[in-house]
C-alpha cells in the first residue's frame, strides 16, 4: 500500500507543522555533534603535538558545550517523537480503518512472550513498544515491537565477560481464533537455525518425535516443521486451505515467519531488520518513503486476518 499524502489532508498539515520542529531539532543536534566532534579533535591533536594537559582543556571546552547543546533539545526531541507516533502513525492508522490506535510505550508483555511457545530462552532483557490494536471485521487483533535478548557469561583470565544475544527482533502479532484449542501446534520455520532471531519453540511440554506432524502440502513441509500436543486438533486447524494462506503470508516477508497455536489465541512472529514507527530526523517529513514503509508494514499486519480468513466461523469457542 503506498500511502498518498494528497488524500489526507490532516496528515498533510500536521507533517507540515512538524517539519519546522524537526528541522529546528536537527540542526541544533548538528551543532552539538560539530562541537564535540571538534573537541576531541583539538584534545587527539594535543596529545599528538605532545601537549596532553593543555589538549585536555582545550577539548573538553567544546565538548561539554555540545554535551549541554544535546542536553538541552532532548525534551523536544521527545515530545517531537512522541507526536510523531500519536499525531502522524496514528492518523494513518484512522484512516486505514476507525477501529486501529497506537500505544507508543505499550507493547507484548514479557509473561506473554513466553507463553507464545515460539522461543526457547526466556529473556534477560526485553524491550516492548508501539501496540497496535483493532478490529478487522469480527477479529480482534493486535501486534507491537519486541526486543527480546539473553545474555551468556564467559569467565576468562581476564575477568567476566558479559554478551548479548538476540533471542528475537521484530514484530509479535496476536489474533483471537474464535476456538478453544484443547492442545498446542507450533509451526516454526524448517530453518529456524539460521533464521533472523533464535526461532525455537519453548519447551513448556516436551516436543518429542510424537509430536512432530506430517502434512500433506509439500511446500508446506519444506518451508515449516510442525509439532502439536494433539495431532487431531492439529490437522483440524491446519486444513490445506489454511496451509496456503500461511504461505502465502510468509511470502510476503523477508525472514521466515513462526506461528502458534494456544487457547484460543494465534501468535505469529515476524522477523525485521529495524525499528519501526520512529521519527526521522536528519530526513525531511514530506518524503513520504518512510512512512510508507511503516504504513506498509501495518497494512500488512491489518491485512492478516483477511489473508488467513480468520472472519470466517467455522468454530465456536467451546
Amino acid at each position: 500500500m503506498q500511502f498518498s499524502l494528497e488524500s489526507n489532508v490532516a496528515l498533510q498539515n500536521v507533517l507540515a507543522a512538524m517539519e519546522v520542529e524537526r528541522k529546528k531539532i536537527a540542526a541544533t543536534q548538528t551543532k552539538g555533534y560539530i562541537f564535540i566532534a571538534t573537541g576531541i579533535a583539538l584534545a587527539v591533536l594535543g596529545f599528538i603535538m605532545g601537549f596532553a594537559g593543555p589538549a585536555i582543556v582545550i577539548g573538553l571546552i567544546p565538548i561539554i558545550y555540545g554535551g549541554v547543546v544535546l542536553y538541552k533539545i532532548g525534551d523536544e526531541l521527545h515530545a517531537y517523537k512522541e507526536s510523531y507516533k500519536q499525531d502522524v502513525i496514528g492518523e494513518a492508522l484512522r484512516f486505514l480503518d476507525k477501529s486501529l490506535t497506537i500505544k507508543p510505550y505499550e507493547g507484548i508483555l514479557a509473561r506473554e512472550f513466553i507463553f507464545s511457545q515460539l522461543f526457547t530462552k526466556d529473556p534477560d532483557r526485553y524491550k516492548t513498544e508501539d501496540l497496535v490494536s483493532g478490529k478487522a471485521g469480527q477479529t480482534n487483533f493486535y501486534f507491537a515491537e519486541v526486543h527480546a535478548e539473553y545474555k551468556t557469561v564467559t569467565h576468562t583470565k581476564n575477568g567476566t565477560r558479559t554478551e548479548w544475544h538476540d533471542i528475537f527482533k521484530g514484530i509479535i502479532f496476536v489474533a483471537d481464533f474464535n476456538k478453544h484449542f484443547n492442545g498446542v501446534t507450533i509451526v516454526r520455520p524448517k530453518d529456524f537455525g539460521t533464521a533472523l532471531g533464535a526461532w525455537f519453540s519453548k519447551n513448556l511440554f516436551s516436543f518429542s518425535d510424537k509430536n512432530l506432524i506430517k502434512l500433506e502440502n509439500v511446500d508446506f513441509d519444506k518451508t515449516f516443521v510442525t509439532y502439536g500436543t494433539d495431532q487431531v486438533e492439529s490437522r483440524y486447524l491446519l486444513t490445506p486451505a489454511m496451509m496456503e494462506r500461511i504461505l502465502k503470508l510468509n511470502r510476503g516477508t523477508k525472514y521466515t515467519i513462526s506461528l502458534s497455536f494456544i487457547e484460543s489465541r494465534m501468535y505469529i512472529g515476524f522477523p525485521l531488520n529495524r525499528n519501526y514507527f520512529e521519527a526521522p530526523v536528519f530526513k525531511s517529513l514530506l518524503n513520504l518513503g518512510l512512512l510508507n514503509d511503516d504504513i506498509t508494514t501495518i497494512k500488512f499486519m491489518y491485512d492478516i486476518v483477511k489473508e488467513l480468513d480468520l472472519n470466517t466461523r467455522i468454530w465456536g469457542k467451546n
